[in-house]
């Protein structure tokens, strides 16, 4: 509704995770060095946590157009499935087709799958966000998988992104076995003060803008409502772009963002 007026290509605070709006905090900078430092030395399991809305399944989807060809991927946004459902859904997503729906015939497809791209030079990867819903038997699943190795190393990475409950939840003594492979952990944090503007000025500047002014009072303003969440921010900013397409500015004094607070509480 608003992208003729402000001249803009796209809406800059879509709430999607599009990874072209990955900003790089010193956190989330950190959290991609690590994802690529634990994929590329083969650490098996590594450990992404975060409150809701700091940017985790960004933080993935930005992870995979980072990777080479030769690291084959599979990505399961929300593991609400059965632990055999689970295995079926991570083995297709590779692009393998199940023969035999059981737990065996699975993990033994996977294991010639992975170890067909290892002998290649190969690499593979499996991302399982909102792993915070995984129950104790899935994880119990997930750190078997983890023993698919050779002699030399790990036939493939497990990445396990979650919030904070997700690190309450391998505190459990029952799960200490898939805590102790957990190599490489990162938690991502809401933005600094300071990062709120680079960030809202990096996502309009990545959306073509060109002339929208936010004044600085108003930086206080969002960082106050938001907490530095990219998440809430989002929702505010784009909140505000529409009422400043309904009068008529592209200046956006902190009385428009408190407006904009009042709709969104």
């Amino acid at each position: 509704m608003y992208l003729d007026f402000y001249g803009l290509k796209n809406k800059p605070f879509n709430i999607t995770s599009d990874p072209r709006f990955f900003f790089e905090s010193v956190t989330h900078r950190e959290a991609l060095a690590a994802l690529l430092y634990g994929i590329q030395e083969r650490k098996g399991i590594i450990l992404i946590t975060g409150e809701v809305g700091t940017g985790k399944t960004t933080l993935c989807k930005a992870l995979l157009n980072q990777l080479p060809p030769e690291v084959k991927t599979s990505f399961i946004l929300n593991p609400y499935f059965s632990h055999v459902q689970l295995l079926q859904a991570i083995v297709e997503d590779f692009g393998l087709q199940v023969a035999k729906k059981n737990p065996l015939e699975i993990v033994k497809q996977l294991n010639t799958f992975l170890l067909e791209i290892s002998t290649e030079g190969g690499n593979a990867v499996l991302v399982i966000d909102e792993a915070q819903n995984l129950s104790a038997r899935q994880l119990e699943q997930i750190r078997l998988l983890s023993n698919l190795e050779t002699s030399q190393e790990k036939l493939f990475q497990i990445v396990l992104v979650g919030q904070p409950e997700l690190t309450e939840k391998l505190n459990q003594y029952n799960l200490r076995q898939i805590r102790q492979r957990i190599f490489v952990k990162c938690n991502l944090i809401p933005l600094k003060r300071a990062e709120v503007k680079e960030y809202i000025d990096f996502r309009l500047k990545k959306a073509g803008e060109t002339d929208i002014e936010i004044l600085p009072e108003s930086l206080r303003v969002i960082y106050e409502f938001s907490k530095g969440i990219p998440r809430v921010i989002n929702m505010l900013c784009d909140r505000a772009l529409l009422l400043g397409f309904v009068k008529e500015t592209k200046v956006f004094d902190q009385g428009i963002f408190r407006d904009c607070i009042r709709e969104l509480k």
